[in-house]
């Protein structure tokens, strides 16, 4: 296998804000970096270790955040504080440093200027100081926070990969980004500005840049984080999606320079080894296992101690913007009413605005014991998976979603609004062919969902011997199915068309390119 140096092996330079782990590997200090705020950290992680075990030539750029990183570097040994340094710089991992990371307590910022601030800091140092170092082949940014930064390679004639993982996006002027060290002089005329600049004067002072729909624009290549997403924007749903970037990703999509690919769920959740269960379980024993975390959950929870009674999951945040939980309040109240005697009851582990209202219907039909409402909390959402038999999640859009691919891990059937991601992945359940994986509704409102849940209890109310045929089958799909191997695989795929050359060559010559896919580049 060439070295890592060799001319012949494209290096690769993924630029994140966040991360779950790295690999051993890597540098001595990987075990301590881990920054997360949601599912780009973990399919940052999957994707470096895939490319780091398949022998790629991978580099990762991030944030220096000293007090996320486990295991403070100031409270580290004189000895090894000294060993980091002379580590790092041969390793591939290359940190942003600025005093803006140093002290954070979690990746991003909920104060707009903040978040602006660490952003720009981040894309000066990558652009400045590490894309020098690192000379790499092909660039792969994620989100608004690094979308400066496929224009800055188009200029230098490296390739990008643009992944847009979520639909927000900010505007900033030039006079701000090149306030911040960033001489976006070289390459204004690859961002994306909100009006048409006559000149860079003109756009410097006047015009605003569009972050998000920049990265689309200057990007070689793009993807969404799931099919069907990238698709009904292309076609003109979701009114929350920005203009701008509804236009730019429908310039990507039918050059074919864009694709959908889903996220997995991080490793960890996992029944058999998950340690926030109260009882362990896998596909041979995932019944007694769900009915004594079931039991466990009731009595934490204070709800009906019943092992026989359903329990349908809520996961997500209480956004009526994005994730639908009015359609919940619009049906609590009957639902439970009209499943009484079957001892239905609802979990929700979650925070957002619309909490207060689940709050009031529970305190004024006094439904304590079949609906329980708590504050997000990572060890009672586990237990409620493994303990739940359904999970609900009627969204009214959904770049991807992971709680609809990790409730199937714990033997719990998601029942979803067919939009983005979750049309991606739920199909809808048939006992009699043994197919599917849970339940979907097409047309959105109150009456859509109350349908796909009676449709849940209708399975529900089958002989115990089918339930246990199909969850078992749905579990053991599941583990095999979202998985961030696969994940991974997308992704270097993308990366080897994107340079018409192999990641790496075994010794005999053979090339390891994958060509599942053609990916065209502008």
């Amino acid at each position: 296998m060439p070295k890592a140096n060799s001319p012949t092996k494209p290096r690769i330079l993924i630029v994140t804000p966040e991360i779950t782990y790295l690999p051993s590997g890597m540098g001595n200090m990987t075990q301590r970096m881990s920054a997360k705020a949601g599912g780009l950290a973990d399919v940052s992680a999957s994707l470096v270790s895939a490319l780091f075990d398949l022998g790629a030539d991978v580099h990762v750029a991030m944030p220096n955040y000293r007090k996320m990183f486990q295991g403070d570097i100031f409270n580290l040994h004189e000895r090894e504080l000294r060993k980091y340094h002379e580590v790092l710089p041969d390793s591939n991992i290359h940190l942003a440093e600025d005093r803006i990371f140093y002290y954070r307590e979690q990746v991003y910022s909920n104060r707009s200027d903040e978040a602006m601030r660490i952003a720009l800091v981040f894309q000066r140092e990558v652009i400045n100081h590490i894309v020098p170092v690192v000379r790499p082949d092909l660039i792969h940014c994620n989100d608004w926070m690094t979308a400066l930064i496929p224009a800055m390679a188009r200029r230098r004639g490296i390739k990008s990969l643009f992944t847009v993982h979520n639909i927000h996006t900010r505007q900033v002027t030039l006079a701000q980004i090149e306030e911040s060290g960033i001489d976006a002089a070289e390459f204004w005329k690859n961002l994306y500005f909100s009006d048409l600049p006559h000149n860079y004067d003109h756009a410097r002072s006047h015009v605003p840049v569009d972050l998000l729909t920049s990265g689309i624009f200057a990007a070689h290549y793009i993807n969404t984080v799931s099919p069907r997403f990238l698709w009904e924007i292309v076609e003109g749903w979701h009114a929350v999606v920005p203009d701008s970037v509804r236009a730019e990703l429908r310039h990507k999509y039918y050059s074919g320079c864009s694709t959908g690919i889903l996220n997995a769920p991080d490793v960890s959740y996992d029944p058999e080894t998950d340690d926030a269960l109260v009882a362990n379980f896998g596909i041979d024993d995932f019944m007694a296992g769900k009915a004594m975390n079931k039991q466990a959950l009731q009595r934490e929870l204070k709800l009906l101690e019943d092992p026989n009674a359903p329990i349908f999951f809520w996961p997500s945040r209480l956004d009526p913007v994005q994730k639908g939980p009015e359609l919940l309040t619009n049906i609590l109240h009957t639902l439970i009413t009209d499943y009484w005697d079957r001892r239905l009851q609802v979990v929700v582990v979650a925070n957002g605005p619309h909490q207060h209202w689940i709050y009031q219907i529970v305190h004024h039909f006094e439904l304590h014991d079949r609906v329980a409402v708590v504050d997000f909390d990572e060890g009672v959402s586990r237990r409620a998976y493994a303990a739940s038999d359904f999970m609900l999640m009627p969204s009214l859009f959904e770049p991807c979603g992971l709680p609809q691919m990790t409730s199937p891990l714990y033997g719990s059937l998601p029942v979803v609004h067919s939009t983005g991601g979750l049309y991606d992945t739920i199909r809808p359940l048939d006992v009699n062919q043994s197919h599917g994986n849970g339940f979907r509704f097409d047309h959105y409102g109150a009456a859509g969902f109350r349908w796909a849940i009676d449709q849940a209890m209708e399975f529900y109310a089958l002989p115990v011997e089918i339930r246990e045929r199909e969850i078992r089958r749905v579990m053991i799909e599941s583990k095999e199915e979202f998985s961030h191997q696969e994940v991974a695989r997308r992704y270097i795929s993308i990366y080897e068309e994107m340079l018409a050359r192999p990641l790496v060559e075994k010794e005999s010559g053979e090339m390891l390119m994958p060509h599942d896919q053609t990916v065209s580049s502008e």
